[in-house]
């Protein structure tokens, strides 16, 4: 859905921009926006980097067929979580019995931010 939109919004501002490549104007105002300081240096890199990127996304919106199902990962995934048997563990007390301090059944540690009341 993002990958979508996101061609989407390059195809039409590559269409406003006539096709071109990104600017480093356009990269200087999506700067401003973002309230990002970048140097001069970074503004023509990201220029170069965003135009590959766009790219990259219209060879895939271009490959993309209507009758493919979109998929999270090329391969299935199965489960590869074990099965949660119950088996013996420790009671509360033996396991809270090495700690410094214990409260209610739980181990008890400083606090380390404050409550607003």
């Amino acid at each position: 859905m993002l990958n979508e939109h996101a061609a989407q919004g390059s195809a039409a501002a590559g269409q406003a921009r006539g096709g071109g490549a990104i600017t480093r104007d356009e990269v200087a105002h999506l700067a401003r926006l973002s309230r990002l300081a970048l140097r001069e240096d970074e503004l023509d890199h990201l220029a170069t980097q965003l135009d590959d990127i766009i790219s990259a996304v219209a060879r895939v919106q271009e490959v993309a067929a209507e009758d493919i199902p979109p998929t999270s990962h090329a391969l299935p995934l199965t489960n590869v979580f074990r099965t949660d048997d119950v088996r013996p563990s420790l009671t509360p007390d033996q396991a809270l019995s090495g700690a410094p301090a214990a409260e209610e059944q739980r181990f008890k540690v400083p606090r380390i931010l404050d409550e607003e009341a």
